[in-house]
C-alpha cells in the first residue's frame, strides 16, 4: 500500500484559510455580523484563534475576505448556470433563454452564501469602518457582474449605459425581493413577476430592433 502524500505547506494554508471563510460565511448567513465573533469561527472551523490571526489580523479582515470569497462563489456559479444554459441550443436573445436568465439571477439571490452578504451590506450602513471596505469591493463586483454580463448577446441589443441601469435594476430587484421573503415571502408572485419582466425585456429588444430597421 502506497505511504500517503504528504500535504505541501501551501495546501495546509489553503485548506486552513478555506475552513475559516466557509465557517464566518456560514455564521454571517446565521447568526449575523454582530455573533460572527473569532470564538464562533474558531468553533465553526476547527482552527485555533491563534491559527485564524496568522492568516487575518483582525476580526475585520476575516469578514472582509469571506465577503470577497461570496463573491467570487457567485460569479463562478451564475456563469457555470449560463455555460449550461447555451448548451440547450435555444434562441440567444428569445423569451426562453431571457426567462432562465432572470430564474438564474434569482437563484444567485436566494442562494444561502448570499445572505452572508446581505448581512454585511445592513451592518455597513451602520459601521464605518465596514462600509469603507466594502464599499470598494462591491464596486468590483457590480463591475464584474456588469462585464460579464456584456458578453450575453441580448446585450447587444442595448446601449452600453442603458443596459449596464437594466442589469443592476434587476439585480437590486432580485435583491430586494430576496431580502423581503425572509419575513414576507409571496411565492404567488414569483413565477409571474419573472414572466412579466422576461415579457418587458424581449418586448424592448423588439422595439429597438424595429426602430433601428426603419
Amino acid at each position: 500500500m502506497p505511504a500517503p502524500t504528504r500535504r505541501t505547506q501551501k495546501q495546509r494554508r489553503e485548506e486552513t484559510i478555506g475552513r475559516i471563510l466557509d465557517a464566518t460565511i456560514t455564521s454571517l448567513a446565521e447568526l449575523g455580523y454582530a455573533s460572527t465573533t473569532i470564538g464562533e469561527i474558531c468553533s465553526r472551523s476547527g482552527v485555533s484563534s491563534g491559527g485564524v490571526f496568522r492568516h487575518f489580523p483582525t476580526r475585520l479582515d476575516v469578514i472582509v475576505a469571506a465577503a470577497d470569497e461570496v463573491r467570487s462563489r457567485q460569479l463562478v456559479n451564475f456563469r457555470a448556470g449560463l455555460g449550461l444554459l447555451g448548451d440547450t441550443g435555444a434562441d440567444p436573445v428569445g423569451i426562453e433563454t431571457v426567462r432562465a436568465c432572470l430564474i438564474l439571477l434569482r437563484k444567485a439571490t436566494r442562494a444561502p452564501i448570499n445572505a452572508a452578504w446581505y448581512e454585511l451590506l445592513g451592518a455597513a450602513r451602520t459601521d464605518m469602518r465596514l462600509r469603507e471596505h466594502l464599499a470598494p469591493m462591491a464596486a468590483r463586483y457590480h463591475a464584474a457582474i456588469a462585464e460579464f454580463a456584456r458578453s450575453l448577446p441580448i446585450a447587444e441589443r442595448f446601449e452600453p449605459a442603458e443596459f449596464d441601469m437594466i442589469l443592476f435594476s434587476l439585480v437590486h430587484l432580485f435583491d430586494g425581493e430576496a431580502l423581503v421573503a425572509t419575513v414576507h415571502a409571496q411565492p404567488e408572485q414569483e413565477d409571474p413577476r419573472v414572466e412579466f419582466l422576461a415579457q418587458l425585456l424581449v418586448g424592448v429588444t423588439l422595439r429597438i430592433s424595429s426602430s433601428n430597421e426603419q
